[in-house]
């Protein structure tokens, strides 16, 4: 048995995800990108390589682990590119998108020899948090102004066009669209490609996955450019755990556990957006809140029920554990960070990375 905190990437579940990606690049024509800013765990590219086309990226370190461990297709994005690292980035991309007209001015001679695209904001997006949400007032996130973008579109060959978070309504999706068609259709018939970002939640349950391949089969031929997905969490849904062991159990007004893990550490997305962790099965008569071992007073994994009381050395299983995490992972409180293990398809488990003290000072200084 593996030692805990771990992550487990279950590869039977991911493949769940990955068939439903390659159906919809099928039936559509897109070309799906994996996001590393969501998931960069590159042990199992290898197995995600034959159903996706490349990755897209958020900086310099992402575009390059891109290149040299995923390879394909390769799109290098930043919210803002600095000089000494501009040229780097081109060497390892296939097509760069800038996220400003000043940043795709300023470096146009550098960026020359490879395709260029640039970031839109059509005003409006799904996300239900203002600290997510690329459309909220005074938004940096892309241009926004058709009058300023006509001027440069002899620079650019495509767009990226991210407004999308978390959606898993494909009408509300459908809508978006059709605004960004109303706004930006005079540009869009100008360019070669388009990318429609992430956060579209289209490998979960009962998705009308035709539907959704053929509006974007639509978009393509209307506009006749090659469309891009971002998926990201739609690529590693459900597909990962994080396993924990229980350290010690309190009362204080509520029956209280506490783990080998952080939230703050390991699952930051937890406390930054103010959500509970998922564990399964949810229900039975004995209901504790799981804690993590760090200082942190709000360190709080959420309330569940389950099936039998709970006692120091058991082992829980946090679902879900995917995106945002590891790549978020930090050394908090010095926290043993969680190793990576993978499970295989033939159920065998095998662990690939493992932190220890070293990586801990070395993080430092």
């Amino acid at each position: 048995m593996i030692q805990t905190p771990c992550y487990v990437i279950d590869k039977g579940r991911l493949l769940s995800n990955l068939e439903k990606i390659a159906l919809v690049r099928e039936l559509s024509g897109a070309k799906a990108l994996l996001a590393l800013k969501c998931f960069a765990t590159w042990s199992v590219f290898d197995f995600m390589h034959d159903y996706m086309d490349g990755t897209t990226s958020s900086s310099l370190n992402e575009v390059r682990l891109g290149r040299e461990r995923f390879g394909k297709e390769t799109h290098a994005y930043s919210v803002a590119y600095a000089d000494y690292e501009i040229d780097e980035v081109v060497s390892h991309a296939d097509k760069i998108i800038f996220n400003t007209i000043g940043q795709l001015q300023r470096f146009k001679a550098q960026s020359s020899v490879i395709a260029r695209g640039l970031r839109l904001n059509p005003g409006i997006s799904s996300s239900s948090f203002d600290l997510a949400d690329p459309a909220r007032p005074f938004s940096r996130l892309g241009e926004w102004d058709l009058r300023r973008v006509e001027p440069v579109m002899d620079l650019v060959s495509g767009f990226m066009i991210h407004n999308n978070c978390e959606n898993s309504d494909f009408d509300l999706f459908e809508r978006m669209l059709g605004h960004i068609e109303q706004k930006f259709g005079s540009l869009l018939k100008e360019v070669r490609w388009v990318s429609l970002g992430g956060g579209i939640h289209f490998t979960g349950e009962n998705y009308p996955l035709e539907r959704f391949a053929e509006r974007l089969k639509r978009f393509a031929g209307d506009y006749e450019v090659q469309v891009y997905l971002e998926p990201g969490e739609a690529s590693i849904t459900k597909s990962t755990t994080l396993e924990v062991t229980v350290l010690d159990k309190l009362y204080n007004g509520k029956d209280l556990v506490v783990v080998d893990s952080s939230i703050e550490a390991h699952m930051l997305d937890l406390l930054i957006y103010r959500e509970s962790a998922k564990v399964s099965p949810n229900q039975g008569p004995h209901r504790y809140m799981v804690c993590g071992k760090s200082c942190l007073a709000g360190d709080i994994f959420g309330e569940f029920d389950f099936p039998n009381a709970l006692n120091v050395g058991d082992r829980l299983s946090i679902q879900d554990a995917a995106g945002y995490t590891m790549v978020k992972k930090n050394w908090f409180n010095g926290v043993k960070m969680p190793a990576i293990a993978i499970r295989e398809l033939d159920g065998s488990l095998r662990t690939v990375r493992e932190f220890g003290y070293a990586d801990y000072e070395q993080s430092l200084s």
